[in-house]
C-alpha cells in the first residue's frame, strides 16, 4: 500500500476533509474495510507520485521521537504542531480511537518524554509464547460493533465518533510493517522498547504482511543467542547410555493411560544428596544450551536484576509476627502544612414569590395557564423533531396515569398501588415523552418512581445488582411503554423473562390508549413539599452494588430552586439536553428544574448522537437555545463531526453545562471545543463545568461569567503530591503534572467542607486532598431500605484535629475528592470509586487510563476502551489494567504497547502495575450506555472468566511488601550442645521404632500354623520347595482379567514346577553363569513370579523391568534399554509377544536392536528339571536387584540380599497377620519396591493367597478392583494412588448403581496405599467418603511408606492404632520447624501418619547438614535402621563413598555406633495419645516430602506439593500442576482441562494464589494440555523430567507467561 507514505498534513484541505469523513464512516461501521481502502487509495493516488521521493523513512513504533517531534511522532497527538492556527482547525482529527475525555496534549507529550527516558535503558522483556490456535481473535464481525457498544458514557470507553482506523501518518506507516519482522525469540519479539528497527522500504502488502487474523509465529528457532552463553557453565556431560539429552519423551502420550517411568537423564545411581541441589538445579542438565526457553528465562532474570524495593527493615525472623514487611515511611514524603479548613458557605437561597409549594404544583399551574407552551421536543434517530409535548398534554396525560395507577389496576375492590409504594420506570432512552409522563404521573399519584435501564438480556452486566436495588426498594410493579415491552426478552410461552436476581414484577403499559380518563370530580392530591420520598435514583458503588438514593419532596424542590438560582434559569427559555434523563444532571435539569421554570427542553438521545454527532449543536442553532447540557464526549463528538459549517452559530448559548467537568481530564475537551467553536459565536465564559454525585446531588457549578471578564485560573498539580493526598503546585517534573479546572462555587444554601476519605471524618488542612461533604436541604436523604450503609454516608458529622465534632448538623459524603482553591472555588481531582490505594499512596483510576491512552493506543486499543481497578493480593491493593484489543492488532504491537504502558505509569505515577490484560474487542461487560462495567470486569478477572488474548503480569516490581529472605544462621553451636539444650528444654529426640521381630522357636506351633520353620530356611527358594512338598495343591496366586474372571492360578507345586522349567532353560544356555543378572520383561501376572523363582533356582540374579508400551515405544523402550545396559544383564526372559516387539522395526527407531543380550521366550519351554537347585552360600548374597526411577528422574538400582528378603517378608507377615488361610487382593504394579514384594514374595513366604489385579485392567473396567473385594470378601487389600484416583474420579458418582449390583465393601478391614511420598490426605479422605455408602469403614484406608534404601518402613497393619492426622503451621514448616495448630487455623497444613512402623524398623529424624539427631519439633531427614535395608546401590563402578553415605551412615553424635540408611525424605515424629500393642504411647512418623524435590526459595524450604495444591484450587480449569525452580525462578506448569481460551485466565489466578498462600512470586507460568505432566507408575509426578522437557522446549505449551 504505497499510499501509506503520503504526508497527510501536506494534502489540500478538501482532500483531508474527505479522508476524515471516510474515517468517520469506517468507525461508525457505515463502510467495510475493503470499501474504505478502495476509496482512500482513490483519493490519495494523485499525490503518491509527487511525494514518493520526499517521503521520510517511516518512524517505527519503537523509535524514540526526538524532543522537537515528541508530539508529532506520538500517534495520539500527531498534529499538535506549534502552529496554533492549524491546530484549531484540525485538532479533532489527530487522535484516532482515543477516548477524548482523557485527551491532553501536554500529558501525551509528558508520556512520550517519560518513555524516551526508558529508551536508553534498553530492557528486553521476554515476550510470552503462545500456541498458534490460542490467538484466534474474536470473530471478525466484532470489528463493527453492534449499536449498543460503540462507545461509552462517562465510565470509560471512547468516542464512537472517532474513526476506528483514523490514525496519524506515522501510524499508517507503521502498520505497513505489522508482520514484517520474523519474530525470532532473540531478535525482534523481545526487542527493547525503545529500540528502533532498521527502516525498510514499504512494500506491497501482499508480499510481506501476514493477514491480520494470523499474527507472526510466536518465535521461530533463532540462532543460539548470546544470552544463552550465560548458561555455558552448565556442565552438560555426555549421557552414559543410548538415551540422548532428549530422553524426555518428545511427544508424551497425551492420555495418562500409558504411564511411563522416565529417567530425566542417564544419571545412574543415587546422586549424593549434598551435590544434588546444585547440580540438578543450576545446570541445564542435558538441555541444549541454545534452548530458546532458557534464553527467555535469562532475559526475565535480566529484567529482575534491579528489583524495585523500598529499603527493608531488620531480618524477618521465624516468629509469630505478621508476615508482611512494612516499609519504613519515607522522610521526604510531602505532608500537609496548611491550617485546618473552615467550612465553605454558599450564597443564601433566595425566596422568589412565585416559586411553587411543590413541583407538581408547578406542572399543574403551567398545564392550566400555559397549555400550548412546549415542554419537550423529542428527536427521531436521524435527529429530526419527532413530536413536541406541550405543558397541557404533559399535565393531562400525567393526571390520567395517576388516576389509572390508583384506581384501575386491580379489580373493583382491591387497590394494587397505595401512595408511598415504589414502582420501577423502564423506558428506553429514545422516548423521553413517555418517561416524563410516567415520572410526573407517579408524583401526582404519590407513588415513588424508581427509574432503571431497560434490561436487554438475561445476562446483562450488573443485572442481578439491579435486582438487588428493586428488592431493597420493595418494587413489585414496573411501568413501561408498549414498544419497550415488545422488545423485552421473552420466554418461549411469551411471558417476560425473569431477569437474574430480580423480584417478580407485574408490568403495566402507560401508552395513552391504555389509560382511563378520570371522572370530573377526581383531582390529584398535591400537598406542600414535605420530607416524604419523592423518587429514588439508582447508584452503583465501587464494588458494583446498586443502591437507591431516596430524594424527598422538599429536597427535590429545594434542589430545583438552587439550580434555578445558580444557573439563573428564566421562564420560557430553551434547553438542549444530551444527557440520560433518568438520573443525575439529565433528570435534575432536563426534567425537574425545566418544568419548574416552564423551560422548553429538547432531548437528544444517545442513539441520535451516534448517528449524527453534531445534532445537539444543530439543535442549539435552530432553537436558539440558551442552555445546553452535555458531557465531554459530546463536545468531542461535535468536534470530530465538525465540517466547518459556516451556518452554525452558538451565540445564543449563555450556559454550556459540562456534566462531567469534575473529571480532571475534562479541561482539554473544553479547551479544544472552544478552539473549534469560538469562530461560531461560542463565548469562553459560557462553559460551566459542575460537580455532582447521586448522594449530594449538585455539589458545585460554575456560574455563567460576565463577557470579557478573565477566565478562572487552572491548577497545575504535582501527581506525586496528589498520591500522598496533598496539593503541591507542580514545579520539578513537568511530566507528572495534572491540570485541573474549577467547578465553580458551592450551591446556594449549602455548606461544604473537606474531610479525610478514610477513617473518622476529620477536617482536612487547606493544602490537603479529601472527600467533599455537603450539608444542604437539596441532597439525597438515604439509601432506600439500607439503614446501615445510610448512616456512614448521609449522617456524617466532621470532627476537628482533636476529634471533637464541629457541630450538630449532619453532612452527606459526595464521593468526590478535591480541595477548595483561592476565592472559595472548588476543584475536584477524582472520585472515591476510582481511588486505588497502593502502599499507602492514592492513585486515581482516570489518571491511569489517561496515561495508558497517551501511549499510542491507536494500533492496539479498540476504541480506547480501558478499565482500571485494583485487586487485593498479599495485604495490599494491586493495580490491574484491562483493555480491549483491536481485531487487527498484531501480537508484537500489543506486547510493545503493554510494556510501554508499564514504563509510562511507572515514570509518571511512580506505581507498579500488577497485571495488564488485553481482551478481544467488544468483550468487556458494558454499562447501559456502552461504557465499561468496571465492577463486573473485576469480578470476571477474579473468577478467571475474562478470557484475555494477551496478558502481562509484573508482580516482581509492584509487590514490595515481601518478608525479608531468611538468612541461614551459620552452625556455630556444636551438635552435642544442641542435644543437651533439647534435653534441658524437655524436648524428646525424634525417634521411633516398630515392635521386635522375634523368632518363633516352638515347633508344635509351627506345624499348627502350617508355617515353614523359620530357623531352617533363610531363602525363599527353600520355602517354595517346602510348600510344594507339604501343601502342593494350596493355591498361592489367582490372576484376574478385566472381566473379573480368574484367567490363571498357581498352586505351590505348579509354581515350583514352572520355576524348575525356567531354571533348566537358563542353565542349558551357554554364556549364562551363576551370579549373573537376568532381566525379567513380563506384563503383571504369574509368568513374572515363575520367572523370578526360576532365576533364583538357577543361581541368577533377577531384575524385574516394566515392559515397553506397544503404543508408545519411543518414550518407553529407551528406559528398558537403559536398565538392561546399566544392569549388565546377560539374558532377557520374556513372552513371545514382547520378544517380537523388542525385535520389531518400530523398536529399531528408538534403540539399537542388534545389541540385545540373549532373549529367551518362556512361553513354551520343554518340561525339564534342572540338575540341581542353587543354594546361595550365605544369606548376605544378593537375591535380586530393584530398579526404579525416582520422582527426581534418577534411575537407581538397589541390591536386596536374601537375608533382607526374608526379614522384610517376616516383618510384613507379623504386621498384617498373614497366614495360609488368608486372602489378600493386590492392585499394584509388580516391578519395584513394596509392590514387587507383595506381588512376588510375600505369598511364598507366608502362604496366604494373593488375588492379583493388574492396574492396567482398570482402565477398561473401572469397578474391577472394588467388585473383586466384594466378591471374594477380601479383608486386606493393597493399591496405588493412581488406582485410588481412577476409582474416585471414575466411580464417585456411580455408588448407587454399584450398590444395586450388590457391591459391598464392609468386609474390608485394611486398604493400604503403597507409595514413596507424603500421604495424599485429600484423595484418601474423598475415597473413604465416596464409598462409605458401599459399607467401606472410615478407618480402613491407610498408607505405607518406603524409599530406595529401604523398600518398606511403614505399613498400617491390623494391630496398631489408627493412623493419626495433625495440622501443622506452614510458615514454621518452611523454617524446618514443626508447630501443631488447630484444624482450620490460617496457613495450616493437614498431614496424615504414613502407617505404623514395621517390626524390626527404627527411624530417627536427623539434620541433613549437621547429621545430628533432632528434637520432635523439627523437620529433618528420616534415617532408618532395619534388617531389611538394601545393601547398597547397584553401580557399574562401585561408588563406595555414596554407598557409605546413603546406606552405612553414622550420626555425628548421640549414638555413633548404629549404622543408618538415609531415606532422602523429610519428616518428623510425634508422640500421640494412642497406645500401641505393647501398651506404650504410639510414636507416629509423618512424611512431608522428598529432600531432592524441595525448593529453596528466599532462604526457606518449600515442598512442591503444597504449592501445587494451592494452584489446583485457583481455577476449575486446572487439572494437575507441577512446580520446579530454574535459576531461582519459580516455574508453575498447569494442565488446562477447559477450552484453550481459558489459558490466559489462569496466569493471574495462579500468581495470586501462590503469592497469597506461600509468599512467593511466580516467575514463569506454563499452561499445557492434559496429560503433559509426566507421572510414573506409582502415580508420582516427575518434576525434574518435566523441567528438562520445558527447558528443551519439548512441551508444546498452550501459553507461557513470563512474569516481570
Amino acid at each position: 500500500m504505497a499510499e501509506r507514505s503520503v504526508e497527510v498534513s501536506a494534502l489540500p484541505a478538501e482532500v483531508r476533509e474527505q479522508l476524515a469523513e471516510l474515517d468517520l464512516e469506517l468507525s461508525e461501521g457505515d463502510i467495510t474495510q475493503k470499501g474504505y481502502e478502495k476509496k482512500r487509495a482513490k483519493l490519495l493516488t494523485p499525490y503518491i507520485i509527487q511525494t514518493q521521493h520526499l517521503a521520510p523513512p517511516p518512524q517505527y513504533d519503537g523509535q524514540d521521537p526526538g524532543p522537537s517531534s515528541a508530539a508529532a511522532a506520538s500517534n495520539a497527538s500527531s498534529s499538535s504542531s506549534s502552529s496554533r492556527h492549524r491546530r484549531t482547525h484540525r485538532q479533532h482529527r489527530s487522535s484516532g480511537t482515543r477516548d477524548e475525555r482523557y485527551r491532553s496534549d501536554i500529558h501525551t507529550e509528558a508520556v512520550q518524554a517519560a518513555l524516551a527516558k526508558h529508551k536508553e535503558e534498553k530492557m528486553a522483556l521476554p515476550m510470552p509464547t503462545k500456541r498458534r490456535s490460542t490467538y484466534v481473535q474474536s470473530p471478525i464481525d466484532n470489528c463493527t460493533p453492534p449499536d449498543s457498544s460503540s462507545s461509552s458514557d462517562d465510565e470509560g470507553g471512547v468516542s464512537g465518533g472517532s474513526g476506528e482506523q483514523q490514525q496519524s501518518p506515522d501510524s499508517w506507516m507503521n502498520s505497513s510493517i505489522h508482520g514484517s519482522s520474523t519474530s525470532s525469540s532473540s531478535a525482534s519479539s523481545t526487542m527493547s522498547h525503545g529500540e528502533s528497527r532498521p527502516p525498510q522500504a514499504p512494500q506491497p502488502q501482499s508480499q510481506h504482511q501476514l493477514p491480520p487474523q494470523q499474527p507472526p509465529p510466536p518465535h521461530s528457532h533463532s540462532q543460539p543467542s548470546a544470552l544463552a552463553e550465560a548458561f555455558a557453565h552448565a556442565r552438560i556431560e555426555p549421557p552414559g547410555g543410548a538415551l540422548g539429552p532428549d530422553g524426555a519423551p518428545h511427544a508424551q502420550a497425551r492420555s495418562r493411560g500409558s504411564r511411563v517411568d522416565l529417567p530425566s537423564n542417564v544419571v545412574v545411581r543415587g546422586m549424593s544428596r549434598g551435590q544434588s541441589r546444585s547440580s540438578m538445579m543450576e545446570t541445564a542438565d542435558g538441555v541444549p544450551v541454545s534452548s530458546r526457553v532458557s534464553t527467555k528465562i535469562q532475559q526475565l532474570l535480566n529484567t529482575l536484576k534491579r528489583p524495585k524495593r523500598p529499603p527493608l527493615s531488620e531480618f524477618f525472623m521465624d516468629d509469630q509476627e505478621e508476615i508482611v514487611e512494612v516499609p519504613r515511611p519515607d522522610p521526604n514524603t510531602p505532608k500537609p502544612e496548611g491550617r485546618q479548613i473552615i467550612p465553605v458557605k454558599g450564597e443564601p437561597l433566595g425566596v422568589v414569590s412565585n416559586w411553587p409549594p411543590a413541583l407538581q404544583a408547578a406542572l399543574a399551574r403551567w398545564g392550566a395557564t400555559q397549555g400550548k407552551s412546549p415542554a419537550l421536543t423529542a428527536l427521531d434517530i436521524t435527529g429530526k423533531p419527532l413530536y413536541t409535548l406541550t405543558y397541557g398534554k404533559l399535565w393531562s396525560r400525567s393526571v390520567k396515569l395517576a388516576y389509572t395507577l390508583l384506581n384501575k389496576l386491580g379489580t373493583k375492590n382491591e387497590q394494587i398501588l397505595k401512595p408511598g409504594d415504589r414502582v420501577a420506570l423502564v423506558y428506553p432512552n429514545s422516548d423521553p415523552g413517555m418517561f416524563w409522563v410516567a415520572f410526573y404521573g407517579c408524583l401526582l399519584a404519590e407513588v415513588i418512581p424508581v427509574p432503571i435501564e431497560v434490561p436487554l438480556s438475561r445476562k446483562d452486566a450488573g443485572s442481578s445488582q439491579v435486582g438487588f436495588l428493586l428488592g431493597s426498594c420493595g418494587v413489585s410493579l414496573a411501568l413501561t411503554c408498549e414498544i419497550c415491552l415488545k422488545g423485552l426478552p421473552k420466554t418461549p410461552t411469551g411471558e417476560i423473562l425473569q431477569f437474574k436476581g430480580w423480584p417478580r414484577l407485574k408490568w403495566v403499559i402507560t401508552d395513552s390508549k391504555y389509560l382511563t380518563k378520570p371522572s370530573k370530580d377526581w383531582q390529584p392530591h398535591i400537598p406542600t413539599a414535605n420530607t416524604d420520598t419523592a423518587y429514588i435514583e439508582y447508584k452503583a458503588s465501587k464494588e458494583g452494588t446498586v443502591m437507591g438514593v431516596a430524594v424527598s419532596k422538599v429536597a427535590m424542590l429545594t434542589h430545583c430552586q438552587a439550580l434555578t438560582q445558580a444557573c439563573n434559569y428564566c421562564e420560557g427559555e430553551t434547553l438542549v439536553n444530551v444527557l440520560d434523563f433518568k438520573k443525575d444532571m439529565g433528570l435534575w435539569h432536563g426534567v425537574l428544574t425545566s418544568v419548574m421554570n416552564r423551560i422548553h427542553t429538547i432531548s437528544v438521545p444517545y442513539a441520535v448522537m451516534k448517528a449524527c454527532p453534531l445534532s445537539w449543536v444543530q439543535r442549539v442553532h435552530i432553537h436558539k437555545a440558551r442552555v445546553a447540557l452535555v458531557k465531554c464526549r459530546d463536545l468531542h463528538w461535535a468536534m470530530m463531526a465538525h465540517r466547518e459549517q459556516r451556518d452554525i452559530t452558538l451565540a445564543s448559548l449563555r450556559m454550556l453545562i459540562v456534566a462531567d467537568g469534575a473529571n480532571p481530564w475534562s479541561v482539554s475537551s473544553c479547551d479544544a471545543f472552544l478552539n473549534v467553536f469560538q469562530a461560531h459565536g461560542l463565548k469562553p465564559e459560557v462553559i460551566c463545568p459542575c460537580a455532582t454525585s447521586p448522594e449530594a446531588m449538585t455539589v458545585a457549578i460554575r456560574r455563567p461569567g460576565v463577557p470579557g471578564a478573565p477566565l478562572p485560573a487552572r491548577a497545575i498539580l504535582s501527581m506525586t503530591g496528589l498520591s500522598h493526598g496533598v496539593i503541591r503546585v507542580n514545579t520539578e517534573d513537568k511530566n507528572s503534572a495534572l491540570t485541573v479546572q474549577d467547578v465553580g462555587h458551592v450551591m446556594p444554601g449549602a455548606l461544604m467542607c473537606i474531610v479525610k476519605p478514610d477513617g473518622p471524618p476529620m477536617l482536612c488542612k487547606t493544602d490537603e486532598i479529601g472527600e467533599i461533604v455537603v450539608n444542604s436541604r437539596a441532597g439525597g436523604n438515604m439509601y432506600y431500605g439500607l439503614s446501615g450503609v445510610t448512616k456512614n454516608t448521609f449522617e456524617v458529622i466532621p470532627v476537628n484535629a482533636s476529634g471533637a465534632p464541629i457541630g450538630e448538623i449532619p453532612f452527606v459524603r459526595s464521593g468526590l475528592l478535591g480541595f477548595v482553591g483561592p476565592g472559595s472555588l472548588i476543584f475536584v481531582v477524582g472520585k472515591n470509586e476510582g481511588l486505588l490505594t497502593v502502599s499507602g499512596r492514592r492513585h486515581n483510576a482516570d489518571d491511569l487510563v489517561a496515561t495508558a491512552l497517551a501511549v499510542e493506543p491507536v494500533k492496539t486499543v479498540y476504541r480506547g476502551r480501558i478499565a482500571v481497578f485494583s485487586v487485593t493480593v498479599f495485604y495490599d491493593e494491586r493495580i490491574v489494567i484491562v483493555a480491549e484489543q483491536r481485531p487487527d492488532a498484531s501480537e508484537e504491537d500489543s506486547f510493545q504497547w503493554m510494556s510501554r504502558v508499564l514504563q509510562a505509569i511507572d515514570s509518571i505515577h511512580q506505581v507498579g502495575l500488577y497485571c495488564l490484560a488485553l481482551v478481544p474487542a467488544n468483550t468487556l461487560p458494558k454499562t447501559p450506555l456502552g461504557g465499561i462495567h468496571i465492577s463486573e470486569t473485576k469480578q470476571l478477572f477474579l473468577e478467571g472468566s475474562l478470557h484475555p488474548c494477551n496478558i502481562l503480569m509484573c508482580p516482581h516490581t509492584c509487590v514490595t511488601n515481601m518478608p525479608k529472605p531468611r538468612q541461614k544462621q551459620p552452625v556455630g553451636v556444636g551438635p552435642a550442645s544442641i542435644m543437651v539444650g533439647n534435653l534441658v528444654a524437655g524436648k524428646r529426640i525424634a525417634q521411633a521404632a516398630g515392635r521386635d521381630l522375634g523368632m518363633i522357636e516352638d515347633q508344635d506351633l509351627v506345624r499348627k500354623l502350617c508355617m515353614w520353620p523359620t530357623m531352617m530356611h533363610q531363602f525363599l527358594t527353600e520355602a517354595l520347595q517346602w510348600r510344594a512338598q507339604t501343601d502342593p495343591d494350596h493355591v498361592l496366586y489367582v490372576l484376574l482379567n478385566a472381566k473379573g474372571v480368574a484367567v490363571c492360578t498357581a498352586t505351590c507345586v505348579q509354581l515350583h514346577k514352572r520355576a524348575e522349567k525356567i531354571a533348566a532353560a537358563l542353565m542349558e544356555r551357554s554364556g549364562i553363569n551363576t551370579g549373573e543378572n537376568v532381566v525379567l520383561l513380563y506384563p503383571p501376572g504369574i509368568d513374572l513370579i515363575a520367572a523370578f523363582y526360576g532365576c533364583l533356582y538357577a543361581g541368577c540374579i533377577p531384575v524385574t523391568v516394566r515392559p515397553p508400551h506397544p503404543q508408545n515405544l519411543s518414550a518407553t523402550l529407551p528406559t528398558v534399554r537403559m536398565i538392561i545396559d546399566v544392569s549388565k544383564a546377560a539374558c532377557i526372559l520374556t513372552t513371545q509377544v514382547l520378544m517380537k516387539i523388542l525385535r520389531s522395526k518400530e523398536a529399531a527407531v528408538s534403540v539399537n536392536i542388534k545389541t540385545w543380550p540373549i532373549i529367551i521366550d518362556t512361553d513354551d519351554l520343554p518340561r525339564k528339571r534342572p540338575p540341581t537347585i542353587y543354594k546361595p552360600p550365605s544369606a548376605e548374597m544378593i537375591a535380586y536387584l530393584d530398579f526404579s526411577v525416582s520422582t527426581t528422574g534418577m534411575l537407581t538400582g538397589v541390591k536386596i540380599s536374601h537375608a533382607a528378603v526374608s526379614a522384610l517378608c517376616r516383618s510384613i507377615k507379623l504386621q498384617c497377620e498373614l497366614y495360609s488361610s488368608r486372602q489378600i487382593a493386590i492392585c499394584l504394579d509388580p516391578y519395584c519396591g513394596l509392590g514387587f514384594v507383595l506381588w512376588c514374595l510375600a505369598s511364598v513366604y507366608s502362604g496366604h493367597q494373593s488375588i492379583l489385579i493388574p492396574p492396567l485392567e482398570l482402565e477398561s473396567s473401572l469397578s474391577l478392583w472394588l467388585s473383586t473385594l466384594s466378591q471374594y470378601r477380601i479383608r486386606d487389600t493393597f493399591c496405588s494412588y493412581s488406582v485410588m484416583e481412577l476409582c474416585t474420579k471414575g466411580l464417585g458418582g456411580q455408588t448407587e448403581i454399584l450398590k444395586t449390583r450388590g457391591l459391598n465393601l464392609s468386609c474390608v478391614r485394611s486398604c493400604v496405599v503403597v507409595a514413596e511420598e507424603r500421604p495424599r490426605l485429600a484423595l484418601t479422605q474423598s475415597f473413604s467418603k465416596l464409598f462409605k455408602d458401599l459399607g467401606l469403614s472410615s478407618r480402613a484406608v491407610s498408607t505405607a511408606f518406603g524409599s530406595r534404601v529401604n523398600l518398606a518402613i511403614c505399613l498400617q497393619g491390623t494391630t496398631g492404632p489408627d493412623p493419626s492426622t495433625v495440622y501443622v503451621d506452614m510458615k514454621s514448616l518452611r523454617h524446618d520447624r514443626v508447630r501443631l495448630v488447630e484444624r482450620g487455623a490460617p496457613q495450616s497444613l493437614p498431614l496424615m501418619e504414613s502407617g505404623t512402623i514395621l517390626p524390626g524398623v527404627r527411624v530417627i529424624i536427623v539434620n541433613p547438614e549437621t547429621r545430628g539427631p533432632l528434637g520432635d519439633s523439627h523437620l529433618g531427614e528420616i534415617w532408618v535402621n532395619s534388617p531389611h535395608t538394601a545393601t547398597g546401590y547397584y553401580t557399574i563402578y562401585g561408588e563406595e563413598s555414596l554407598q557409605a553415605d546413603h546406606f552405612n551412615t553414622k550420626l555425628s553424635f548421640g549414638d555413633p555406633q548404629t549404622f543408618w540408611a538415609r531415606t532422602g525424605y523429610l519428616g518428623f515424629v510425634k508422640r500421640t495419645e494412642l497406645t500401641d500393642s505393647s501398651g506404650d504411647r504410639h510414636d507416629a512418623l509423618f512424611v512431608v516430602g522428598s529432600l531432592d524435590e524441595t525448593l529453596e526459595l528466599r532462604g526457606l524450604r518449600y515442598h512442591p506439593i503444597d504449592i501445587e495444591t494451592s494452584v489446583c484450587r485457583a481455577h476449575r480449569g486446572i487439572g494437575e500442576s507441577a512446580v520446579f525452580t530454574w535459576t531461582n525462578l519459580l516455574v508453575v506448569v498447569s494442565e488446562l482441562c477447559g477450552s484453550e481460551q481459558d489459558a490466559l485466565d489462569l496466569v493471574p489466578l495462579i500468581t495470586n494464589v501462590v503469592l497469597e498462600e506461600h509468599h512467593l512470586i511466580v516467575g514463569v507460568v506454563v499452561i499445557v494440555d492434559p496429560g503433559v505432566i509426566p507421572i510414573n507408575s506409582r502415580g508420582e509426578k516427575q518434576r525434574m523430567h518435566l523441567r528438562d522437557s520445558f527447558l528443551a522446549d519439548q512441551l508444546d505449551p498452550i501459553y507461557v507467561a513470563y512474569n516481570m
